[in-house]
């Protein structure tokens, strides 16, 4: 959620549409080590865990385990360059690609969720391959 600031500002009906989502997203900040926890739980518990988990199970976790490493890019990026003024095209940049991520990752949840909901694996892109290797 905090990849899309700049689009929850400006259009507020994605911030309704996303509230229920708030605890969550509250808890998964709440501690520094929480993210990491979390990572280290999915990969070690889940998709390593070949006799409580499905392939379905393993596969979505792993594709969840993924985009969060892949998150560490833009994480990188925005600690590096982000622009400390609010005007100018590196500000403008700046805007385009958190809310470019947070778009991605909202697409991604939705499809996910809605294929997982229908019980279809959702290959998501990116990452559907990386967790195809990683699951056996």
């Amino acid at each position: 959620v905090h990849h899309g600031r700049f689009l929850l500002a400006q259009f507020p009906l994605f911030s309704t549409l996303l509230s229920p989502l708030a605890p969550a997203a509250r808890l998964f900040r709440s501690s520094p080590l929480t993210p990491f926890l979390l990572f280290l739980t999915l990969y070690f518990a889940v998709v390593r865990n070949q006799q409580a988990f499905s392939r379905f199970v393993r596969f979505n976790a792993m594709q969840a385990v993924a985009l969060d490493v892949l998150l560490i890019f833009p994480d990188l990026l925005v600690q590096s360059f982000a622009p400390s003024t609010g005007g100018g095209i590196g500000f403008e940049l700046f805007q385009s690609m958190e809310s470019t991520v947070f778009l991605f990752l909202l697409v991604c949840l939705v499809y996910g969720g809605g294929a997982c909901l229908l019980g279809k694996t959702p290959r998501l892109p990116i990452v559907a391959d990386a967790a195809e290797r990683q699951v056996m």
